[in-house]
């Protein structure tokens, strides 16, 4: 009858779900992060290898004392710094754009740190299968030309050579925007970005495109950057992001979370000479629920992740927020003087937002 007791076998059984329910719960609730082979490969070898391209200005190069500076090689050492505890740790490993993608599938590197867009095609299973972390640096892409060119518009560019790096989105983007203008023009492809701004420099093209970032990046770099300029056009929307395989979804998390890790910083006022101080506060004031999860003092995200509970305080300690990264090698104080922009926080009329941390 619907209201009467339920007998022996009933509560036994009730009893068994219930402590089956509870078993489960309890694993959802401090279950450990899956296991990421490429993190246990990082961890084995003591250090992290880290694609970068090496020769941009901002974002890696070699610097006077031999070691590499830039943005993308910061942010490898914000990686080193969450997963092995020191951000020295970090062997560096220079690829081309037509390298890149072949170094990440085959394991020659761990992590690609170097301006890549992420699309469609590169994301999807039956692409090349990559994972990319959420847009570090918005960007479009651009074409340079002399000043004293008169060349004013990509229309002027008909029956011209453009220097392009073959392999790249770059060189997919500008045929697909010339063919909508129904401007011929002649493709001068180089394998490397080392080969292709030589090559403009020295005159044998009429232009040369690509990220509006790394051209002002190379025009840094020029006898006389002031005799170059960007066409007013942009090509495309260029999202990069840092990369990993698809394959090892739990090490793709890891790095999501450091890369959201460096704007939530900066969300929250945490710089690399306060971090430390900001975290001995929140320790003791139970009242900052909210930083107090971000740097590990609550809750276990880092061993979600895989990480070390501390893994944000260890980034910070290492290279800063992202603000700090972007005014250090890109922003106005720099050879680059770019200004932020679309790489601004959200709440400074940005697109960077990190999502909570709890």
């Amino acid at each position: 009858m619907s209201g009467s007791a339920p007998g022996a076998a009933g509560r036994a059984i009730s009893t068994v779900a219930l402590a089956a329910l509870g078993a489960l719960v309890g694993c959802a609730a401090g279950s450990e992060a899956p296991g990421s082979p490429t993190m246990a490969k990082i961890r084995e070898r003591g250090r992290l290898v880290c694609a970068v391209d090496g020769a941009v200005p901002g974002f890696s190069t070699v610097g006077p004392g031999g070691a590499f500076v830039g943005i993308d090689a910061d942010f490898c050492r914000a990686v080193a710094a969450a997963v092995l505890g020191d951000a020295r740790k970090v062997e560096f490993r220079p690829v081309t754009a037509g390298e890149r993608f072949v170094a990440l599938s085959s394991g020659e590197v761990d992590l690609l740190s170097i301006s890549s867009t992420h699309t469609l095609s590169r994301d999807a299973p039956g692409g090349n299968a990559l994972s990319f972390g959420p847009v570090f640096f918005y960007d479009g892409q651009g074409v340079m030309v002399p000043k004293a060119s008169g060349l004013r518009s990509l229309r002027d560019l008909a029956g011209q050579p453009i220097c392009v790096e073959s392999g790249t989105n770059t060189e997919l983007n500008l045929a697909d925007r010339m063919r909508e203008l129904g401007v011929a023009y002649q493709p001068l492809r180089f394998q490397s970005g080392e080969q292709a701004y030589p090559a403009y420099e020295q005159g044998r093209c009429a232009a040369i495109t690509s990220d509006s970032s790394l051209l002002a990046a190379k025009r840094s770099g020029f006898k006389n950057p002031a005799a170059h300029g960007l066409l007013p056009e942009l090509l495309s929307k260029e999202p990069s992001a840092k990369v990993t395989i698809q394959a090892d979804p739990a090490w793709a998390d890891a790095v999501r979370w450091i890369s959201h890790t460096l704007i939530q910083a900066e969300e929250s006022g945490l710089t690399r000479a306060n971090v430390e101080a900001r975290r001995a506060t929140a320790e003791t004031d139970t009242s900052q629920a909210e930083l107090r999860r971000f740097l590990g003092i609550e809750g276990d995200f880092g061993r979600q992740l895989g990480l070390p509970a501390d893994f944000t305080l260890q980034v910070v300690k290492a290279v800063g927020n992202y603000g700090e990264l972007f005014e250090r090698h890109l922003g106005p104080a720099t050879p680059l003087g770019l200004e932020r922009g679309l790489n601004r926080l959200w709440s400074r009329g940005g697109l960077h937002f990190a999502p909570p941390f709890r």
